[in-house]
């Protein structure tokens, strides 16, 4: 599967945990190889992060009690966009003040997308983490496309109102 990254970084996300979120994926990809004659051919990434969507709900709501889930961490993605170029080659070495910098907003900004509620959260990672356009959401999420930007807004302003009064 040529999304399989995409669907355990969305699983992991989902289910906080990352050893759930192969078990998701695992799951996912059974379903996927299942209805692969009901598949269009028309976006495979938006189909199988579909899957996984509803994949993991139905995970957790047969492993979990509804509660905040939360998440492992943002260090990966935190260093890929800290580390422009190849491999981060054109990048300055990070001091150790900046390094520390670094991963206290990390915690921070992982505190923030776990506090919001699912939907703002889901949204917020398919579009910015993943990086799927609007439609693309919308069909991930069966929901209006202005319902995503309208989610995805409110996500946002909830980011920046909660950071900010953490922030000194």
């Amino acid at each position: 599967m040529p999304h399989l990254g995409d669907a355990y970084a969305l699983a992991h996300w989902l289910t906080g945990d990352a050893a759930d979120a192969e078990d998701v994926v695992q799951d996912a990809s059974l379903r996927a190889f299942r209805a692969i004659g009901g598949f269009s051919g028309r976006n495979a990434r938006a189909w199988t992060l579909t899957i996984v969507r509803h994949t993991a709900f139905s995970w957790l709501a047969k492993n979990r009690r509804r509660t905040l889930v939360m998440v492992d961490d943002l260090e990966e993605v935190e260093r890929a966009q800290a580390l422009p170029g190849k491999n981060g080659a054109d990048a300055k070495p990070a001091t150790p003040e900046s390094e520390l910098i670094a991963k206290a907003d990390a915690a921070l900004l992982e505190g923030a997308i776990a506090a919001l509620p699912l939907p703002f959260r889901e949204t917020l990672v398919l579009r910015d983490i993943q990086g799927l356009d609007y439609r693309e959401i919308a069909q991930v999420t069966d929901v209006p496309v202005g319902t995503v930007m309208s989610r995805l807004a409110r996500a946002r302003r909830r980011l920046i109102d909660t950071i900010g009064k953490q922030v000194p």
